[in-house]
């Protein structure tokens, strides 16, 4: 019973966990909050406090980004121009 009781706190006690990806605008909206990248992945920009500002489609951007698992995203840190 102690080691259920063990593991239930040490996967209730997970880290965020840290990722990037560097991917080119395909679309960007701002009504929305979305971005989608040429390679499809859609980017919801609730997840980050400030948006740079100035994105277009064809930009070239680096998403740092934090996830719990399986669970997703969970937040992101920073989007930066290249």
């Amino acid at each position: 019973m102690r080691s259920l009781v063990f593991a239930a706190a040490l996967l209730a006690a997970a880290p965020a966990l840290a990722d990037e990806v560097t991917g080119t605008i395909l679309a960007y909206d701002r009504v929305e909050g979305l971005i989608v990248l040429t390679d499809k992945t859609v980017w919801s920009l609730e997840l980050i406090e400030a948006a740079p500002e100035g994105l277009v489609a064809g930009d070239m951007i680096h998403i740092e980004y934090e996830t719990a698992g399986e669970d997703g995203i969970t937040k992101i840190n920073a989007i930066h121009k290249k």
